[in-house]
């Protein structure tokens, strides 16, 4: 049996092609009831573009098809509602509704997908077409939901039911809905199923959006170009006449001063073009606008506006809202999208149920059922590793957590030229000082008194954050004799305090000093200032806990032979920003056999590029400005002078189809970066690629608790040919536990698996600034924690500006590097 692929070209009468998904889907299914016979009867399988399926060959390779669709009056194009009078907007409406699209469509022959090919996959074979045939089974479940009226997000469905919705205020919600894609596993062919959360603008009235986007009282108080910008391109549903419309802009005046020429028939005759108000037309209507004073949504075309009051408006369900979430809403949809082990089990069994895939005539022709219930796969629960705190004090975890209660740090620094500043945060800096001087000394760090506590300026407040930055900086250095070692920086928000990236860039680009930032509050308790603490004793060259195994040297692999671990992450700007430079950073182990130290190298990259391209970078004079050369030179001046024999690579954030690249181009990178030092005979190598951005969730058979931290799967629901497994190092208190996914593309070092995943384990208890186990491992986390930071450093708008107003847009703009970190600075834990 295979999959016929064929090729869609469909055209409008005017001979433009289509590409609405909308109506390419209409006149495909049209296509299918007119024409059913031509077809040998088969059904379709159709992506909304330009690919259909089928179960066998067509009866011929090409065709030629006519495709009337009826056009609805809700979906009318062209003249406008407003811009004529009620007798001829009647008229119009009538003749549009019986109004018929023509569309001709051309299918042709592309190629032939063997359905063998998943069985040849399953069984762990090299499969020219396996991937392929996972593609047609997707297709056929998303035209499944597009039927049905859902909104599609890749492998996502929406449905338009507002119990799935949940305010996240600014006129977003969350839609809750269900991601399904086929995969194919050593277990056989399985379904994915897992629930999933898109974000949309809420629906309702225009107005009530509009108020509740620019969080104002009164719709007389809106920024109305900050509105424009907003609604260009949204679909609002109008009430008089229950057409929709896409909006293109905002009409010059408002409904009483916004002027249009309207036609006036005298019978038969045409007598002249009058102008009339929006109001006055709609006046005409016997539709009283209440808000005349309101500007109108313009959904015309560019050069023919067509207005419609604001009012009379609705936006429609189901639009996508692509923006970026502001750190309140991000934090509400975390909070609303939680769900218990045992209802998101329920949700997804549920939706299997309902959606009847036995019942879809390709899946049913292909041989393939979906099984009602969740698949089962043995796990086993790795012990977590035991730690070692001050006086060489073993602690053991207790499901994945542990405390200092009554304990001191491992290696707890010593703190005493030091100062605390305070950016107009509403607190009490003596007070602050003395519970972390009292909270550090419990801990074994001993602190001196502050050698001063500076307060802004009130003037300062109303500078520009540099300038603020500046002056403070001014203050501290006429309040203390010599650079302090450390500051502590009181902010007055926690979240998106525009004095934050000046504030840090200034500190360990231009004075080498560590930084600790804090926003008072109300819950300042001895836990609170405790985990200030680790984070402070981190950045200042101690440590907080080690690995028992890291302590006494034993560590199976590692502590034997000179390794380097490396944690790989590349952060990306927000949504809808393609002008904003990704950041990568590169995180590396030092002073081996340890384990729990690192330091960060970033640099900057093309926006939105993944592969990390300043892995290794030649200049002219022959040297090389890379970051692997600064991680390989730290490592050897920490390691006794040894050269690393053996390199794990962790690297976060790639897809399955950018696996080759991370071996070809990335690994590649390090290799020449080794090479270019002199370094002798190469390292052998392992590259472990993490995910977290997956749907596969893990419950336990018999109990409503998410699975115990250390729980690991490498049977039944991984990968046919590849190695993998999945692990839940953390322990999940809240919601359902999302276990990291990790793919072993190279092992060269020739872990068993055993030793690697306790390795993997091992590495999620050595993050220095947590008391728990982590999700991911801690050098992707440090990676990830360093391109946030370092990304704070620049105002990419300013780049943005420029790139987008450039004279010769054929030459792409010059991507600004990163400041460098100070050198009393650029080897410490600054991102802890």
């Amino acid at each position: 049996m295979l999959f016929s692929t064929n090729t869609v070209c469909i055209k409008s009468e005017d001979d433009k092609v289509v590409d609405s998904k909308g109506i390419g889907r209409k006149v495909i299914d049209k296509l299918l009831q007119t024409y059913c016979s031509e077809l040998d009867g088969k059904d379709f399988a159709y992506d909304g573009e330009k690919c259909l399926f089928t179960v066998g060959p067509l009866p011929q390779n090409n065709f030629e098809f006519t495709v009337i669709l009826e056009e609805t009056s809700s979906r009318a194009a062209g003249g406008s509602p407003v811009h004529e009078s009620p007798t001829q907007a009647n008229k119009k409406r009538v003749k549009r509704s019986h109004l018929a699209k023509k569309f001709s469509v051309d299918i042709s022959y592309a190629a032939k997908i063997p359905l063998q090919s998943v069985a040849l996959a399953l069984r762990g074979s090299e499969s020219e077409h396996g991937q392929d045939v996972l593609r047609v089974l997707d297709v056929v479940l998303r035209q499944q939901q597009a039927k049905r009226g859902c909104l599609l997000v890749r492998q996502s469905f929406f449905s338009d039911d507002s119990r799935n919705l949940v305010d996240l205020t600014g006129g977003v919600s969350g839609c809750r809905g269900l991601h399904s894609s086929f995969r194919t596993t050593i277990g056989g062919l399985s379904l994915n199923m897992d629930v999933s959360t898109t974000m949309v603008v809420t629906p309702g009235p225009v107005i009530d959006f509009l108020v509740t986007n620019q969080n104002v009282r009164d719709i007389r108080d809106i920024d109305w170009p900050r509105a424009k910008k907003m609604l260009k391109n949204l679909r609002v549903k109008a009430k008089h006449n229950n057409m929709e419309f896409k909006i293109i802009g905002l009409s010059d005046q408002p409904c009483s001063r916004q002027m249009f020429p309207m036609k006036v028939r005298n019978g038969n005759i045409e007598i002249k073009s009058v102008d009339i108000t929006v109001q006055d037309y709609f006046k005409s209507k016997q539709v009283e606008l209440t808000m005349p004073y309101l500007p109108c949504l313009d959904v015309g075309k560019p050069k023919r506006p067509n207005y419609l009051p604001i009012e009379l408006c609705h936006m429609v369900s189901l639009q996508r809202y692509t923006k970026a979430l502001s750190s309140q809403q991000r934090a509400m949809l975390v909070e609303k999208s939680r769900q218990k082990p045992q209802e998101r089990m329920r949700v997804v069994t549920d939706a299997v149920k309902s959606n009847m895939y036995d019942d879809d005539p390709i899946l049913s022709s292909c041989g393939i059922e979906i099984e009602k219930q969740l698949t089962r796969v043995d796990a086993r629960v790795l012990s977590a590793p035991a730690l070692v705190v001050g006086n060489s004090e073993d602690c053991i975890p207790n499901r994945g957590r542990w405390n200092y209660n009554n304990k001191r740090l491992f290696d707890p620094v010593k703190i005493e030229r030091w100062a605390i500043v305070n950016f107009s945060a509403r607190c009490d800096m003596s007070r602050i000082s003395r519970e972390l001087i009292n909270c550090g000394r419990s801990k074994g760090i001993f602190i001196e008194c502050p050698h001063s506590l500076v307060d802004e300026d009130s003037q300062s407040r109303r500078c520009s954050p540099v300038e603020r930055v500046e002056k403070m900086f001014e203050k501290v250095k006429a309040s203390l004799p010599g650079p302090p070692e450390f500051l502590l920086c009181l902010l007055p928000e926690r979240k998106n305090c525009d004095i934050y990236g000046p504030w840090k860039k200034k500190n360990l680009h231009e004075m080498g000093i560590v930084t600790q930032c804090i926003a008072p509050s109300n819950k300042m308790n001895d836990q609170y200032f405790t985990n200030v603490l680790l984070k402070i004793n981190a950045k200042l060259g101690g440590m907080n806990s080690k690995l028992a195994l890291e302590h006494r040297q034993m560590i199976p692999v590692v502590t034997q032979i000179p390794t380097l671990i490396l944690g790989m992450d590349v952060s990306h700007g927000s949504p809808g920003r393609a002008d904003i430079p990704s950041i990568a950073a590169v995180v590396g182990s030092r002073c081996w056999p340890l384990i729990s130290r690192y330091r960060a190298s970033v640099r900057t990259q093309s926006p939105k590029v993944e592969m990390i391209d300043s892995l290794f970078k030649p200049l002219d004079d022959g040297k090389d400005d890379g970051i692997m050369r600064e991680l390989l030179l730290d490592f050897y001046q920490t390691s006794q002078q040894r050269k690393p024999k053996q390199i794990i690579i962790f690297r976060d954030g790639v897809s399955e189809s950018q696996f080759s690249q991370v071996l070809n181009v990335e690994l590649n990178q390090i290799i020449k970066a080794y090479q270019s030092m002199g370094q002798g005979d190469l390292p052998k190598f392992t590259v472990i690629i993490a995910q977290k951005n997956h749907h596969t969730k893990l419950f336990q058979a018999d109990s409503p608790e998410n699975v115990p931290p250390g729980t690991v799967v490498d049977s039944g629901i991984v990968h046919p040919r590849q190695y993998d497994f999945y692990m839940c190092a953390h322990a999940g208190p809240i919601g359902t536990s999302r276990p990291t996914h990790y793919h072993v593309l190279l092992d060269e070092i020739g872990f068993s698996a055993d030793n690697l995943q306790k390795l993997v384990l091992s590495l999620s208890y050595v993050y220095q600034r947590s008391t728990t186990a982590i999700s991911v491992v801690a050098p992707i986390c440090y990676a990830h924690l360093a391109a946030a930071q370092m990304g704070q450093f620049m105002k990419f708008e300013e780049f943005a500006d420029t790139s987008s107003g450039s004279v010769n847009s054929s030459s792409p703009p010059s991507i600004p590097e990163l400041p460098r970190l100070h050198a009393d600075v650029c080897s410490s834990m600054f991102f802890c």
